[in-house]
C-alpha cells in the first residue's frame, strides 16, 4: 500500500491535538477530558455560555497553559499567534509595535520591513503607521493586532471574542481581515458569543458546557442537525435571534 500523497498527508496530519486533556485550577475543573485535533483550513468556533471554558481552551491550545491531565501534541512546531477581546498594545508607535513582535517572533532581520509593510497594507493602516498605537480607536487596535498576527505568519491564529467590544462598522472590517486570513491558509480557532459570526466564519464549531466539549461538528451540521446534545440545542435555543 502506497502513502498519501505529500499534500494530502500534509492536510490529514494535524497541526495540534489534545488528547483527553483537562485543566484544573486548585478543586475547580475549567476542562474535563477534552480530545480534538486541529488541521490546516480548519476555521473553528468554540461556543458556549460564559464560563463553560472557551478561553481557558485557547489558552491550553496556544501552549499558555499546561495541560493538568491528558496532553497536548503539536506536530512539526506549529507557528500560533493570539488575538484577545482587548488587544495589548504597548506605548510605542504602530511601526514599533509591529517590529517588537517580528523581533519576538525571531523573524530574520532582513525580512521583518517587508512583512512589516505587508501587514499594514493588508489591515489599511499604511497611513498611521507612526501614529501611537493607544491613540487608535477600538476597531484599528484590533486591526493592529490582527497585523501583527499576520506579520508573525503562524500556522495557528487563536482569536478570544475578537468583535464582542466593537461597534458594527468595526465588526465588519475585523471579520472581513479573519476572513482573508483563512483563506490565506491560517488555521483559525475563534472563540464568540455570535452564532451568526461563527455561521458566517466558521467551517467547524466546538460546542462547551461546563468545561465539557459536547459537540465537534461542521458548522451546517450544527445548526441544522436534529440529534444534537440537549444541553446545545437548548444553547441554540436560547440565543436565538443571531447577530
Amino acid at each position: 500500500m502506497t502513502g498519501l500523497p505529500p499534500a494530502v498527508a500534509a492536510v490529514a496530519t494535524p497541526l495540534l491535538a489534545l488528547q483527553g486533556a483537562g485543566v484544573h485550577f486548585g478543586a475547580q475543573a475549567a476542562l474535563r477530558d477534552i480530545t480534538l485535533q486541529i488541521r490546516r483550513g480548519d476555521r473553528i468556533a468554540l461556543v458556549g455560555a460564559n464560563g463553560s471554558g472557551k478561553t481557558t481552551l485557547l489558552r491550553l491550545l496556544n501552549g499558555l497553559l499546561a495541560p493538568s491531565s491528558g496532553s497536548r501534541l503539536a506536530t512539526g512546531a506549529p507557528v500560533t499567534a493570539m488575538l484577545f477581546q482587548r488587544p495589548f498594545l504597548l506605548h510605542f508607535s504602530v511601526r514599533r509595535n509591529l517590529q517588537l513582535a517580528l523581533w519576538l517572533a525571531r523573524v530574520p532581520a532582513a525580512q521583518r520591513g517587508v512583512r512589516l509593510d505587508d501587514a499594514l497594507r493588508r489591515v489599511g493602516l499604511q497611513a498611521m503607521a507612526d501614529r501611537p498605537a493607544r491613540s487608535l480607536s477600538g476597531g484599528q487596535q484590533q486591526r493592529l493586532a490582527l497585523a501583527r498576527a499576520w506579520a508573525v505568519q503562524p500556522d495557528i491564529l487563536f482569536l478570544d471574542e475578537p468583535t464582542a467590544s466593537l461597534d458594527p462598522s468595526a465588526k465588519r472590517e475585523v471579520e472581513a481581515l479573519i476572513d482573508d486570513f483563512g483563506h490565506a491558509g491560517m488555521a483559525l480557532v475563534m472563540s464568540t458569543h455570535n452564532l451568526g459570526q461563527a455561521k458566517r466564519l466558521a467551517n467547524r464549531v466546538l460546542y462547551l458546557d461546563a468545561g465539557r466539549l459536547l459537540a465537534d461538528l461542521p458548522v451546517d451540521d450544527f445548526f441544522h442537525r436534529t440529534d444534537l446534545p440537549p444541553e446545545a440545542a437548548q444553547f441554540l435555543k436560547g440565543e436565538l435571534p443571531w447577530t
